[in-house]
């Protein structure tokens, strides 16, 4: 049976003490939102929004939450390299994507209490500071696993790595803002184009999320089709996707349309994610001719 031996120095670590900081601030954080919620059951005002975006701010910090209190515990015991992944690929993966979603939930969580019209208390204000703390520690440890050489932080710490991350969170923010808007009570009359959008952004999320499950799990060798050439295909059909609903939504928003805060989410992320997978196209297709090019030589 192996023994663990746990070292004084990983307690006094960055990694350990921004992780730490994560795990408190998550866990103040989705407690502080649940009383909220509970406290606003309890009272006779009318929502004009479903719960999507309340379900979606909960999730974020919940499955963050135990995501890295798993990598914290596994690191401080030193037991990471029985996953079966790529270990320094899933903490940079872990904390880019934690600091997005953070950032997107504590972006988000404003518009769910003027949508609940809640009376400004003070465990209100400590739920919205809890929330940006949460994003701020999850960007603390991005810019240390960053800092780190290449070969200790991996793939998913290039540019091109982090250029992964971004449509998965453009998938993730962009669903629950368009099924809000859908299933809200002032829903607009063209609900189709909505629902095409949003099959749009499932397609894009999913080819986003398979390409980030072969980099953790090292299947790019076990790909029926050459990796490289699939990543500039995804990507081609990631900023021909979004191209289109990123345009109308900004349309949308000179125009003062219904909905305009969770329409300004949308066209900034919506617009950011088509930045990400215009530069990931770019440089797929640079690395894919390198690699042709010295083939032939």
């Amino acid at each position: 049976m192996p023994v663990i031996v746990l070292e004084a120095g990983a307690f006094t670590s960055p990694l350990f003490l921004v992780r730490t900081w994560e795990v408190l601030s998550g866990c103040t954080t989705f407690s502080l939102v649940a009383s909220l919620k509970q406290s606003n059951n309890n009272s006779s005002d009318h929502h004009r929004h479903p719960d999507t975006l309340r379900i979606f701010c909960m999730s974020s910090w919940c499955f963050f939450f135990t995501l890295t209190l798993l990598i914290h515990a596994l690191s401080v015991l030193q037991v990471h390299n029985l996953v079966p992944v790529s270990w320094k690929n899933l903490t940079v993966t872990a904390a880019v994507s934690g600091a997005l979603m953070s950032l997107s939930a504590a972006a988000v969580f404003p518009c769910v209490v003027v949508a609940d019209r809640q009376r400004v208390t003070p465990r209100l204000v400590a739920a919205i500071v809890a929330s940006c703390l949460t994003f701020l520690a999850y960007a603390s440890e991005s810019y240390v696993l960053r800092a780190q050489a290449s070969e200790l932080r991996g793939y998913m710490g290039s540019m091109p790595g982090l250029l992964k991350v971004v449509p998965v969170w453009g998938g993730c923010t962009l669903l629950p803002l368009v099924v809000e808007q859908l299933c809200g009570p002032q829903a607009p009359a063209h609900d189709a184009q909505l629902l095409v959008y949003g099959v749009m952004y499932g397609v894009c999320f999913l080819m986003s999320l398979v390409t980030l499950v072969v980099i953790l799990g090292d299947f790019a060798g076990r790909c029926f089709l050459p990796f490289d050439k699939l990543l500039v295909g995804f990507s081609l059909i990631g900023v021909l996707l979004y191209a289109l609903p990123t345009v109308i939504c900004f349309i949308k928003v000179l125009g003062h349309s219904l909905h305009p805060e969770l329409l300004i989410l949308e066209a900034v992320v919506s617009s950011l994610t088509l930045l990400a997978y215009t530069v990931d196209l770019a440089l797929s297709i640079k690395l894919m001719c390198c690699r042709s090019s010295m083939c032939c030589l």
